[in-house]
């Protein structure tokens, strides 16, 4: 028997009755027989795997077979083995579907794919947490605590006195008909799917893509820290209110002087109650979700108060006297009795509200003339139920600032030219009203809607809790909000309600005071929900913080995604704290509440936005279990948001769009590219699909024409970009605009080359971004590069999103021996994109050419112009200079006369035709007279033959091979150095009759027929080899010789020359000929973009 032997895995291996047994901790598995020659080998391949997976055994009668841990699913094992051998080879790389079935039955936020799917599962190793909540517990009880809140409490009862019941019961309307309208579009998204933890960030993020995710979560962040001061505020102004008025710290000099006072105490209350939240949350936040139950039950019971008080109103209504001076609500802050004087058995005493208003004590006294002119009486603030008060507070009372609260249709003397002094205990209105200040304070109670969301990943089925548990909760508030806004207007007097603090009611919570059995319980419950709202918050934003951090879409965020050894987001929580002292800085819970108004009704806007594009692009990924959606709503959700936050502050409005700008823009440009299958895309790839469709018939017109390029790039054998400075003159004439292709070719076949292939297609497009080019990359497998690059330019592009212009490099190494195929591939090229009508660029010397950090200052972009083949000549220095490499180069035209030109009339007409395409550019127009042809053209068309032959002569040994190019070499330099004499004399300006077009070529072959032979006959005395020569060959080489010549003279310091591109010979035995006299014509010269047009128009002088 074996001793027990203990794995790596913690699996202690046993051999029992020649049985291999497997034990780790109270587990056992019976593995089989195993044979004693083979027990080695069978436990070292056991301790090799991890457990649960199949092992290789070997039983007594020698045959191989898959052994489980599991002895149940051994012969399963045995037989899948076998039933799916026609799969093994794909087994390596995705899983069965019995394995990918079983994980994700116990899904735990893997990342999706197949192979990643697996290597997910290995990484963690550790118990699947099943979750329990269901839907009341993990979504209706979240979102009831998260939407009832401090507006309830605090505002809502004002927001009724001063907008009235309808305008009231319009304004939570329209509030709880935007996050309805978004739950149903939360709804769809969240149940499309697995919703992992991250809640309302995942679902826009993964639905609209990084940019409007990143922008969006970054917006909900802002929303929450900003709800977290709001509580904070809340908290502090009951507390300082209605809970401990005297434990103010910074006292007013004056009454002027007492909202100053409060706004302070505000401050620095709220600045120490945040530090101790965040501490809190810092090092607890177990403790906060325990109390999270108590403060939904302060929550509960605060709202069940509210109704018993309501009922018991009607039939015994609390007494709760409220003074009035004339029709004005007076402060009972600092006096008991409504009364200027008592009657007493000693006679009549003044009140302490006489010493308010009067200069002493005494009946004699001189008092305010409001205060003498007016009576002063008495009402019941709350008159109940069947009082018949509702029909009062119907309509709206907006007011200014600094207003008395009035009771309207009470009999008041006016008093001319009045005091407003504040030392009068009047009640006063604190800021200025209007209809839609109040819908952007209202608004925050209704937020929440998405706590639901949040704790997607603690739910036991999220896809059917969070639609059911939200839009219950919506129905629920909302039925409290509308059913308190008609009861508070039926039950409470309107000064009552417009008194925002209490002062009439002795300094207590309006609320309060209509709550049954005692005011405290809505006092206290309301300022403990508060306060665990305010915790909820901090707990909540920083962790999404930390979501939107780890995402890596925002790289500045990324060190917020760290934290404490638990995961919990310490400096997310900093940040958080921080932002949230913004808030408590501004003190005013009025002025806080507009502001996250705006971030979470962008949020909302754009969960609806999600649903609307993934309904209407009808993906095949898009279906949700939650059946009651669509796009209609969707779109009228987002409308609605939109509306609301203009309706609520439209300048706010703004600076929320401008902050989603800016991130959507910075992420766009600066993040990390994400692929999530978002709905944009989908959105993009149909936009594409349907421009593509409008652009697929007939050619552009003119004006329209620009330069849709294809780059043909040339690979090392390291897949690396010969020529990248290609790519940086593609980048300085594309500057963005229009269709640019980057396209290589790599010889061999596609199934040996793939992964060259995907190499080499990542350093393309790796150099593309280094040099700033924005376009496609497209590489070719082929047999040969010939085929490729003729494959290239026929099918590159799609639809009418095709290029129209080939720019390639010239191959310098086209005399070499060791490649003498290039000249061949170079000029089939040319035939190619000539057949195609398309444009070709060839730029020689194009590691000369200059990088896009570099910028001329001065010099000149020449222009030859010899035959007319669209006007791409003209077209491309304009659109170079478009660039600020080029921007202060000035452009030159230079064109050639013939023998009966009018050179003047031709400068002229040049002039005016560059002027009526509004191009400015320096016009000269070169005489070339006719001359003899020299000895110089007969030895280099002499040399040019000779290389021909030596080209067509490739089948010699190495040793002739490498004889025949020394002698070639020796003659090209002999030949350079007459140049070179040629370019140092005074040149004249003389003139040759230039073949560009056809009826020419026929008179200059006419002509050359009688040309006098005696000429040539000394110069064949000279060389007697010179007779044999091909005259054709003689005649082109002296217009590229003399060509060469002149544009030496006046192009040699330009910076970039561009010269009309001769096309080749139709018959192809001339090739290697016409390489050479492209050759001698750019021969001398920097930079040069040799140019032949496609034969279209592409400029006009036409708008």
């Amino acid at each position: 028997m074996l001793t027990g032997i203990c794995c790596p895995e913690g699996l202690v291996i046993k051999e029992e009755g020649g049985r291999a047994l497997l034990q780790q901790g109270r587990s056992r598995w019976d593995c089989g027989l195993v044979g004693a020659a083979s027990a080695g080998v069978w436990l070292i391949a056991l301790c090799c795997q991890p457990p649960g997976s199949p092992v290789i055994t070997s039983v007594g009668d020698g045959q191989s077979r898959e052994s489980s841990p599991n002895g149940d699913m051994e012969r399963e094992s045995f037989f899948e083995g076998k039933n799916m051998a026609l799969f093994e080879e794909e087994m390596d790389s995705n899983p069965m579907v019995s394995s990918l079935l079983n994980k994700l039955a116990n899904y735990t936020n893997l990342s999706q794919g197949v192979v990643e799917h697996e290597e997910a599962e290995d990484s963690r190793r550790r118990e699947v947490k099943n979750p329990g909540m269901g839907t009341f517990i993990g979504v209706y009880l979240p979102c009831l605590q998260n939407i009832l809140g401090v507006i309830l409490f605090l505002r809502l009862t004002w927001i009724v006195g001063v907008a009235g019941v309808l305008e009231s019961f319009l304004i939570v309307f329209m509030c709880c008909t935007c996050t309805m309208l978004t739950a149903i579009s939360m709804s769809a998204i969240a149940t499309n799917g697995v919703v992992p933890a991250g809640g309302s960030y995942y679902m826009i993020s993964r639905a609209l893509g990084p940019e409007f995710g990143g922008a969006v979560g970054l917006c909900f962040y802002l929303g929450t820290t900003f709800a977290g001061a709001m509580y904070i505020l809340g908290t502090i102004e009951i507390f300082l209110t209605y809970i401990s008025p005297g434990a103010s710290i910074i006292h007013a000099q004056s009454p002027d002087g007492e909202a100053v006072a409060l706004l302070h105490n505000m401050r620095v209350y709220g600045t120490c109650t945040l530090a101790l939240m965040a501490m809190v949350v810092f090092v607890g936040v177990k403790y906060v979700n325990k109390l999270a139950l108590v403060f939904l039950a302060c929550v509960v019971l605060s709202i069940l108060a509210i109704y018993a008080g309501v009922i018991k109103t009607a039939f015994d209504p609390p007494d709760i006297p409220v003074c009035l001076l004339g029709n004005r609500t007076l402060s009972r802050r600092n006096f008991d009795v409504c009364a200027k004087v008592l009657t007493t058995n000693n006679g009549t005493v003044t009140t302490a509200l006489w010493g308010l208003f009067c200069n002493n004590s005494m009946p004699s006294a001189i008092c305010d003339e409001y205060f003498a002119q007016n009576n002063l009486t008495e009402i019941q603030g709350i008159p109940g139920v069947a009082s018949g008060v509702f029909l009062d507070n119907l309509w709206s009372v907006y007011t200014d600032k600094g207003v008395f609260v009035e009771k309207q249709g009470t009999p008041s003397v006016a008093v001319p030219e009045e005091s407003r002094s504040s030392k009068l205990p009047y009640v006063l209105t604190d800021i200025m009203t209007y209809f839609t200040m109040l819908v952007g304070i209202y608004f925050p109670s209704v937020t929440g809607i998405m706590a639901g969301s949040n704790r997607s990943g603690d739910l036991r089925d999220a896809q059917k809790s969070i639609p059911t548990g939200t839009i219950m909760a919506i129905v629920t508030t909302s039925f409290i909000y509308l059913s308190c806004i008609m009861l508070f207007g039926a039950c409470i007097e309107g000064v009552v309600l417009r008194d925002k603090f209490g002062e009439a009611l002795q300094g207590n919570l309006v609320i309060g005071m209509l709550a049954w059995p005692s005011p405290w319980v809505i006092v206290i419950g309301s300022f403990f929900s508060t306060c665990g709202a305010g915790l909820q918050s901090l707990t909540g934003a920083p962790r999404l913080l930390q979501a939107i951090a780890r995402d890596g879409i925002i790289p500045f965020l990324q060190v917020f995604g760290h934290g404490k050894a638990n995961g919990e987001p310490t400096w997310a929580l900093l940040l958080t704290a921080l932002i949230c002292e913004i808030g408590i800085l501004i003190a005013s819970l009025d002025s806080v509440a507009p502001i996250l108004s705006m971030f979470f009704l962008m949020c909302y806007m754009f969960v609806n936005l999600a649903c609307a594009v993934q309904t209407l692009l009808r993906t095949p990924n898009w279906r949700p279990r939650f059946r009651y959606y669509h796009w209609t709503l969707s779109f009228l959700g987002m409308s609605l948001c939109l509306a609301l936050m203009f309706i609520c502050s439209w300048y706010y409005a703004l600076f929320a769009m401008l902050i989603a700008g800016c991130i959507y823009k910075y992420i766009e440009y600066r993040g990390a590219e994400k692929e999530w299958g978002d709905g944009i895309r989908g959105l993009s790839l149909n936009a594409a699909r349907y421009a593509l469709l409008r652009v697929e018939h007939g050619t552009p017109h003119t004006k329209n024409w620009r330069p849709q390029v294809l780059v043909m790039l040339n690979l090392d054998s390291e897949q690396c970009v010969k020529h990248p400075r290609l790519l940086s003159f593609t980048t300085q004439l594309k500057a963005g605009k229009g269709l640019t292709i980057v396209g290589s070719v790599l010889e061999g076949t596609y199934l040996d080359k793939h992964v060259e292939a995907q190499q080499a297609e990542e350093n393309i497009r790796s150099l593309m971004g280094t040099e700033k080019t924005k376009g496609f990359c497209q590489l070719v497998v082929s047999s040969n590069l010939r085929d490729g690059m003729s494959h290239l330019i026929q099918s590159a592009g799609l639809g009418g999103m095709k290029h129209n212009t080939v720019l390639m490099a010239w191959p310098e190494s086209w005399k070499e021996e060791d490649n003498p195929f290039s000249w061949k591939n170079f000029v089939d090229t040319v035939r190619d994109t000539t057949a195609a009508q398309q444009a070709l660029l060839v730029a020689k010397n194009v590691d000369l050419f200059p990088q896009n950090q570099e910028r001329f200052s001065d010099g000149h972009i020449d222009v030859w112009w010899i035959v007319h083949d669209g006007g791409l000549l003209m077209l491309l220095p304009f659109l170079l200079r478009q660039h600020k490499v080029w921007r202060k180069c000035r452009m030159r035209i230079f064109t050639v006369a013939q023998v009966d030109d009018n050179s003047i009339q031709m400068k002229k007409d040049l002039q005016t035709f560059l002027y009526h395409l509004r191009i400015s550019a320096e016009v000269e127009v070169v005489e070339m007279v006719e001359n003899d042809i020299s000895a110089f053209t007969y030895e280099k068309t002499l040399v040019m033959e000779q290389r021909s032959q030596m080209l067509k002569q490739m089948q010699l040994s190495k040793t002739e091979r490498e004889r025949e190019a020394q002698l070639i070499h020796d003659r090209n330099t002999a030949s350079h150095s007459v140049v070179a004499t040629r370019t140092r004399a005074p040149s004249t300006p003389d003139k040759v009759q230039m073949t560009w077009t056809k009826e020419k070529l026929i008179a200059e072959k006419l002509k050359n027929k009688e040309t006098n032979m005696s000429g040539f006959k000394d110069l064949f005395s000279l060389k007697p080899e010179w007779g044999n020569l091909n005259q054709s060959n003689v005649r082109r080489m002296h217009t590229a010789v003399k060509l060469n010549g002149v544009v030496l003279n006046k192009s040699q310091d330009a910076q970039l020359v561009l010269l009309n591109m001769p096309g080749p010979p139709k018959n192809r035995q001339g090739d290697e000929n016409y390489m050479e006299f492209l050759e001698v014509l750019t021969e001398g010269l920097n930079r040069v973009l040799l140019v032949r047009g496609s034969g279209r128009e592409v400029i006009t002088i036409y708008s």
